[in-house]
């Protein structure tokens, strides 16, 4: 295709026909050409707005175009565009400190990458390297990046493509958190919480653990958010069994829960923790492994056998430390969960109107909407093979009726994640529950 034929082509069809759009099928993609985004909102070519209602891959935690993170990239950008991570900089040493003052008191030392996906290959080879073991337990219903790595420790339908080389050795799963539909078919509390101590079973079985993976509250796979009682138990057969406990908090840390991170509501501390998206409000990629001094201390006589060329990067650590600021001085933290609770009220009021819906659960302005075909039986409309086949959904249609009325939010497979910039307002929560309630009529045509 000559020049003058691609200048005839807009920007979507350009997008959708010479790069590729992920976890989907490329046939029919319309990518929305987008122009302009602000606060709550972004707005596409046509000048139409949209509230962001799940904070795009719920991470745009500040909401869009926060200037102090802006000046923040601009400012090092003129200063210190690059340096390699052998080198130590001020930018390095100030974003250090903060993460000192923010994460759980415990973790210390730090790995800078430039994704939640990088930040748990890290964690993988860190646990391996540490432990001299080689396994990996995780969870169904989890998910842990794209990478060979990250994605063989993935739980849900986006590993499957990958086997057999995405399922590399050593990996094995657990039986997820899912109160509503238990994998083992019990019911809290009279079960004892039989799936962690399920994992104390695989532990013993298995012999040769280096580490448990969680998501501490679940994300894409529906806000599941664990009993009181499973994480602190589970640090129990992590110390127990000599197994590293590493906590993905890619997508629940940085307010998103109400707490700085969410294993802070149960008092944990992993031996590792992850995070990204909301640690520059996704501006520009960071992904951080933190360890605690006793992981940290086996690699002052050992060789620390990792690293990579954006480790480290200046133009991504600025932003950090502009958002921590930002998040301090908005007082997010505290701010999250009193929209958290306003924004949960609206939503369990959906489940008493609108028979589609199955459960509503969540924490801090971290949501999930699940829609069922019939409540009795918990049957979903959609199953990760719909979602394979490009079969079409019931979210999505939803998804696409609430986007007729202004309201972006992100759906998956059977749920919907509500998860908006920390900066929401309430009338902007109304403005995008409303649009739900209207649009979910569609999938109640369709219960039984």
């Amino acid at each position: 295709m000559d020049h003058t034929e691609l200048d005839k082509m807009t920007v979507s069809e350009i997008t959708a026909r010479y790069t590729y759009g992920t976890w989907r099928l490329q046939k029919n993609w319309k990518p929305l050409h987008i122009v302009d985004a602000e606060g709550c909102y972004f707005v596409d070519a046509s000048g139409k707005k949209y509230l962001d209602f799940s904070a795009q891959l719920m991470c745009v935690t500040l909401g869009h175009k926060n200037q102090a993170v802006i000046k923040a990239i601009c400012d090092q950008a003129s200063k210190m565009p690059y340096i390699s991570p052998g080198f130590a900089t001020d930018v390095r040493a100030e974003l250090s400190k903060l993460l000192l003052e923010v994460l759980p008191k415990g973790l210390d030392k730090y790995f800078f990458a430039t994704s939640g996906t990088e930040a748990n290959e890290c964690a993988f080879k860190i646990a391996r390297m540490v432990t001299g073991k080689t396994k990996i337990i995780s969870r169904y219903c989890s998910y842990h990046g794209s990478t060979m790595g990250a994605v063989a420790a993935t739980g849900d339908m986006r590993r499957w493509a990958m086997e057999p080389a995405g399922k590399i050795p050593g990996v094995i799963f657990a039986p997820e958190v899912d109160c509503y539909r238990c994998a083992i078919g019990h019911h809290y509390p009279e079960c004892r919480v039989a799936c962690v101590e399920y994992l104390e079973h695989m532990i013993e079985q298995e012999s040769d653990v280096a580490a448990v993976i969680i998501e501490p509250v679940v994300g894409t796979n529906g806000i599941l958010i664990p009993p009181k009682e499973y994480l602190p138990r589970l640090r129990q057969i992590c110390d127990a069994n000599n197994v590293i406990l590493i906590a993905d908090e890619v997508m629940s840390g940085w307010g998103r829960t109400g707490k700085w991170f969410a294993l802070e509501h149960w008092g944990v501390l992993p031996d590792i923790l992850t995070t990204a998206k909301g640690i520059t409000s996704a501006y520009v990629p960071l992904g951080l492994c933190a360890t605690t001094k006793k992981i940290s201390d086996y690699f002052e006589d050992h060789y620390f056998s990792h690293g990579h060329t954006y480790e480290a990067h200046p133009m991504t650590l600025a932003p950090a430390i502009a958002a921590i600021a930002e998040y301090k001085r908005l007082n997010l933290i505290e701010r999250t969960n009193e929209m958290g609770a306003y924004l949960g009220k609206k939503l369990h009021a959906l489940k008493d109107k609108h028979k589609c819906v199955g459960d509503v659960r969540g924490l801090g302005l971290f949501w999930a909407v699940v829609l069922v075909k019939n409540r009795d039986s918990k049957e979903p409309f959609n199953t990760y093979k719909d979602k394979l086949s490009g079969s079409p959904l019931v979210v999505d249609k939803v998804a696409a009726e609430m986007m007729k009325s202004g309201v972006f939010v992100q759906s998956w497979v059977s749920h919907f994640i509500i998860a908006p910039p920390l900066i929401i307002s309430k009338d902007e929560i109304d403005a995008g529950v409303k649009a739900l309630d209207s649009a979910l009529t569609i999938a109640d045509n369709q219960t039984v």
